[in-house]
């Protein structure tokens, strides 16, 4: 409304209150005429307020993911609620953007899209402007500079109950050795068409490698990322520490049980072809008997197949006494590095309030999704994991494990697995030992981390 309106319409209005008043009643008109005042002034106020608000308000746009992710009916109501609590910012779904804005302010992503985001620069660093706990010297995992996890699982070996006790056992295999004897038991006893493991490395499938190939290597205690301030790892050339370390005696080890599951025909089919998602619906045909698999899989599992038909443990290890090493996967929040090269500092200092939102609603996100082991935040068991006995099964294995370091969030991730898969592959073809698979992935490795430094 005008100012010069408003004015006006209290000279007005006061004039014809003037006019209607008895002189006898004087207490009761100045009464009236503050009361009417108060009320014309707080509206007054009230539309120069608002007038400041549109003025500094802050427009953002957020990921589509959100609502693939977390649900339709979730998100809509937190970004009622953000709004509301901040008048100045509205957030709003990239799908109501204008035409020419494709790009969200606010992302959400996976493992599989972190290093891909980090290798296009396309995420802004959280450091030094954020407040989410993380530690600015980390040295392990300097990921968590440019996102903020929200929910996080943990890879471990499902297995499908009626196909081992049909097998002849009652639990799931606890070493290597024993894994090999399960399976080559399920291809005996069992119909063609079901498998008794399987890998699915297709180079479309980004989590591939971290699932069926280094989640074993880590639970036998290996680590591609070897500590820093590590003896061992400072003994070697710089070249060496820049780059992932895989040619170890262990990894070697790690290898040969790989070629003896391919070889010997344990595999399901079509190990280069098939993806994760295609082998989660496999395993719920019950066309493979043992997988590596997230917990994230749980719900769609028990919908397909019913609470008791598989059961979950730790990845089997090659029997010798060491850690039992794992990897986080995470649904993450990060903020677009267009806000920041727009130079808007308003808009930076709201896309962190927002994830900062996201943030403390992370709970909420856990249990919509039965997440285990869950918010990295609060490293307590919520209600849903502590009334369930395969979530709190999930749990105490999380609690005995060492967390790791994988790829996610290294700008160089995919080279170092397509150079990993291509090699791997030719180790099953039977051109190379295990030996001379790891010293040449190892080789290539060096080769990226050096291009990387002459960049």
């Amino acid at each position: 409304m005008n100012l010069f309106k408003v004015v006006n319409m209290v000279n007005n209005s006061l004039n014809k209150l003037k006019k209607s008043i008895l002189p006898a009643n004087r207490i009761e008109v100045f009464l009236l005429i503050a009361i009417f005042i108060f009320f014309v002034s707080s509206v007054f106020f009230s539309l120069i307020s608002r007038s400041e608000i549109r003025a500094n308000q802050v427009n953002l746009f957020f990921s589509m993911h959100s609502e693939e992710k977390f649900g339709k009916e979730i998100i809509a109501e937190l970004l009622r609620e953000f709004n509301e609590k901040n008048p100045d910012i509205t957030i709003r779904l990239i799908s109501d953007a204008p035409a020419a804005l494709v790009n969200p302010d606010i992302l959400i992503f996976d493992d599989s899209d972190f290093s891909v985001f980090v290798a296009a620069n396309v995420l802004a660093e959280l450091i030094p402007f954020n407040s989410f706990g993380i530690d600015e010297n980390n040295d392990l995992d300097n990921s968590l500079q440019l996102a903020v996890p929200l929910v996080s699982f943990i890879d471990l070996l499902f297995y499908n109950i009626d196909i081992l006790s049909a097998a002849g056992f009652n639990h799931p295999p606890r070493t290597r050795d024993e894994f090999l004897a399960y399976t080559r038991a399920v291809s005996r006893v069992n119909k063609p068409g079901v498998s008794g493991t399987a890998m699915s490395l297709n180079p479309n499938d980004r989590q591939a490698l971290s699932r069926d190939v280094f989640s074993w290597i880590w639970a036998a205690g290996g680590n591609l990322w070897p500590e820093r301030n590590n003896p061992a790892s400072l003994m070697q050339a710089s070249l060496m520490q820049a780059s992932p370390m895989l040619n170890t005696r262990a990894i070697i080890e790690d290898f040969s049980f790989f070629g003896t599951l391919y070889r010997e025909g344990l595999l399901a089919p079509d190990v280069f072809e098939t993806t994760g998602d295609q082998r989660i619906e496999e395993f719920a045909q019950g066309r493979v008997a043992m997988m590596i698999a997230s917990s994230r899989v749980i719900p769609y599992l028990r919908e397909r197949m019913g609470e008791e038909t598989f059961g979950v443990t730790t990845i089997p290890h090659p029997g010798t006494s060491g850690r039992y090493n794992i990897k986080i996967s995470s649904i993450y929040a990060g903020i677009n590095s267009s806000v920041l090269q727009a130079n808007d500092t308003s808009s930076l200092q709201a896309a962190k309030s927002f994830i900062e939102f996201l943030t403390e609603k992370s709970a909420l996100f856990c249990a919509e999704l039965n997440a285990v082991p869950g918010s990295i935040y609060n490293l307590i068991p919520d209600e849903y994991i502590r009334q369930d006995p395969l979530y709190s099964k999930i749990w105490d294995i999380f609690e005995i494990s060492q967390i790791i370091q994988g790829f996610s969030g290294n700008k160089n991730a995919m080279e170092y697995q397509t150079v990993f898969l291509e090699e791997l592959q030719i180790f099953f073809d039977g051109a190379r030992t295990a030996q001379q698979t790891v010293a040449a992935i190892q080789r290539r490795w060096e080769e990226v981390a050096v291009d990387e430094e002459s960049e």
